[in-house]
């Protein structure tokens, strides 16, 4: 199993969301607000007349855990859907290596658990 994260900008949250699952048919996903900031260090905005300078932007963290031949699908789904079209700031999408998945009702391992 693997575990594909990615942070995007809100704006693109369902996109993404659906992007994937029309991709892979991949449903699960868990959606984290968040803020942050890369090598843009935020934005400055004027107001009437004053700077403002917001330098941690909204974001949401999705993770999508897949199985291992899913992977490169779902990594490719996302980052095609991720694009805003903005000069940056779009996020990342990375994937990492997950052992010992089990769902919490029935103790089954997600290999093993049927799903209906």
């Amino acid at each position: 199993m693997t575990k594909v994260e990615a942070v995007v900008i809100r704006e693109r949250i369902e996109t993404v969301i659906d992007a994937v699952e029309e991709e892979t048919g991949h449903v699960g996903v868990t959606v984290i607000e968040a803020v942050g900031h890369g090598r843009q260090r935020g934005v400055t905005h004027e107001y009437r007349g004053r700077v403002f300078e917001s330098r941690f932007l909204p974001k949401a963290m999705l993770i999508f855990v897949v199985d291992d031949h899913r992977v490169d699908p779902v990594v490719k789904a996302i980052a095609a859907a991720a694009v805003s079209g903005n000069e940056s700031g779009d996020g990342l999408v990375w994937a990492t290596a997950v052992e010992h998945v089990t769902h919490n009702r029935t103790g089954l391992r997600l290999e093993e658990a049927e799903v209906s």
